[in-house]
């Protein structure tokens, strides 16, 4: 098998801030990315850890504080720290993209936190530059959002992404799949 990169994006103490009953899907999402790490590791497979720096000082993810470390479930040197202030993993430092084509790597597995926004993002990018993309749904999670005087659950927001992505950019699968392709 060739290599496969586990890209873990922005599993970030600051979100657990947003943690609320109802308004947080996919409660199991921070055990599965561990048991993702684990595999991949088991596995000899590259492993990237993306932290989200924001520009703002009243972001949970500004730089020099607590919420901008990595959970505890997120352990041990990855391969490659990538480090962002936008939402795609691809326009981080160092370059994600470069790294992977000098690794001859062409097949990615993506989780973490925000399902429909950084982790999707980051999918969309790697299905466009042609990488072979697993997104790994229950590894992920995000939050409700409200827009235009409409509230939408976090779990429909997850189901939505699933379907964006499913077949155009990314292979929709779940942990426990992943693990077992990767085994």
């Amino acid at each position: 098998m060739s290599a496969r990169a586990l890209i873990v994006i922005d599993v970030q103490k600051g979100f657990t801030r947003h943690d609320v009953t109802g308004e947080r899907n996919n409660p199991a999402c921070e055990d599965n990315v561990e048991k993702l790490i684990a595999a991949f590791r088991s596995a000899n497979q590259p492993i990237v850890f993306v932290k989200h720096k924001s520009k703002s000082p009243t972001s949970v993810l500004f730089p020099g504080q607590e919420g901008n470390d990595f959970k505890d479930v997120i352990t041990g040197t990855p391969d490659l720290l990538v480090t962002k202030r936008v939402n795609s993993a691809f326009y981080g430092e160092p370059d994600l993209h470069s790294w992977l084509k000098a690794q001859e790597i062409e097949a990615v597995a993506i989780c973490g936190i925000q399902t429909n926004m950084c982790c999707e993002t980051t999918a969309r990018m790697a299905g466009n530059l042609g990488l072979d993309t697993w997104f790994v749904l229950d590894a992920t999670h995000t939050f409700a959002k409200t827009a235009n005087g409409v509230k939408i659950s976090a779990e429909d927001l997850a189901q939505t992404t699933a379907v964006n992505l499913s077949g155009e950019f990314a292979q929709i699968i779940s942990t426990e799949e992943a693990i077992e392709k990767i085994s």
